[in-house]
């Protein structure tokens, strides 16, 4: 399908208020768009069902599904320009802002300091107004700026509109192989990938990467870890290990719920940080630090991609896969603003200012598709 006539379908059912995902994986071009046929909210039970999942921060609430057999899917190729990202220089935050910010971070250092806690995430929320831009628009910019990311538009006329550009996946499972990361640490991107990183984002990614091991331990045959390397997610850079392996059978539900919410948006142990975000952080984060993705979906592979070799496509597998991302770098629109979901890992070596200053970088991610 052209692109003209990919963004129009999505127009027309957005108008006419149905339920909708549109979304590219990292560094692919294939541009894809589910279409639910009513406006039903489906409700995922036990992680059996098929389709394109979408789950809050707070495990104890729904996770939502656009099921496959209630849904039509679209795909369209697309070329993306390689767009550097511009900096948006608007101010946003007030000093009101930055005083509560500063202050939650110094009380989840003196809580980590006089508990068992290792590690507590704490995010904040922007609003920005957008009468300039469409949700589409904001869609197109994102899929240009961030193409090794995993970009989405999400439309549910119950539950609300979400856009984002995620940088960290949650989990990828292929019959029963898995892959998975530990994502932690931050620094601005100034042209190079070659940096030093503090004590602190060290001590952070290694956390999240014993936690992410140690947790998938009992439902595992196999598994690895790479060293922690530097990546870069549009203008910022962060430590990133790559866990693999082979799952046991039957435990793709066991899986997610030992992964999310991951120490990277959460913190260490899960249980603690968890509870000092709710009663803390004085805001819902609803799908912010959530996950998203397709859900037990069943592919095709052949030994061989040309379609004339019959032989070898008669070995053709049909294997079921999932692929999760964390809803890192996101905003929510609501009556013509953004809603844009910034947040940072607190230790005991954290400072309170250089939080701040991470969340307003990590705000450029979002800022920089508006006009």
């Amino acid at each position: 399908m052209s692109e003209k006539d990919f963004f129009l379908h999505i127009e027309k059912h957005y108008t006419s208020q149905l339920p909708f995902v549109a979304y590219r994986k990292p560094n692919k071009t294939i541009v894809k768009a589910l279409f639910q046929n009513n406006s039903t909210i489906h409700i995922v039970d036990d992680f059996s069902e098929n389709g394109f999942i979408f789950s809050p921060f707070d495990s104890e609430h729904a996770t939502i599904i656009f099921p496959s057999e209630h849904c039509n899917m679209i795909t369209s190729e697309m070329s993306f320009s390689s767009e550097i990202v511009p900096k948006n220089n608007r101010e946003l935050h007030d000093e009101s802002k930055r005083e509560h910010h500063v202050n939650l971070v110094q009380k989840g250092i003196d809580h980590i300091t006089t508990d068992s806690v290792k590690k507590i995430v704490l995010s904040r929320v922007e609003t920005v107004p957008i009468s300039e831009d469409t949700p589409l628009d904001i869609f197109q910019s994102l899929l240009n700026h961030y193409q090794n990311a995993f970009v989405y538009i999400w439309y549910h006329p119950e539950i609300g509109l979400w856009l984002g550009a995620t940088p960290e996946t949650l989990l990828n499972v292929e019959g029963q192989r898995f892959k998975t990361m530990s994502l932690a640490g931050t620094q601005p991107y100034n042209g190079h990938l070659n940096v030093d990183w503090n004590l602190k984002n060290k001590e952070e990614q290694q956390f999240v990467t014993d936690f992410i091991i140690d947790g998938l331990k009992p439902f595992v045959e196999r598994l690895n870890s790479t060293e922690a390397m530097t990546i870069r997610a549009g203008q910022l850079l962060h430590l990133k290990s790559e866990i693999f392996g082979t799952l046991k059978p039957d435990c793709l539900k066991d899986v997610i719920h030992t992964l999310h919410p991951t120490p990277a948006v959460c913190g260490l142990p899960k249980h603690n940080a968890k509870a000092f975000i709710l009663s803390n952080e004085n805001y819902n984060r609803e799908f912010y630090t959530g996950f998203l993705g397709e859900l037990n979906i069943k592919t095709t592979k052949t030994r061989n991609t040309n379609r004339r070799n019959v032989e070898n496509n008669a070995y053709a597998s049909v294997k079921t896969t999932s692929q999760l991302y964390v809803n890192l770098r996101c905003m929510q629109i609501k009556d013509q603003h953004a809603m844009i979901y910034v947040g940072g890992g607190v230790t005991k070596d954290s400072n309170p200012l250089e939080e701040w200053d991470e969340t307003v970088n990590k705000a450029q991610t979002m800022l920089s598709v508006l006009t």
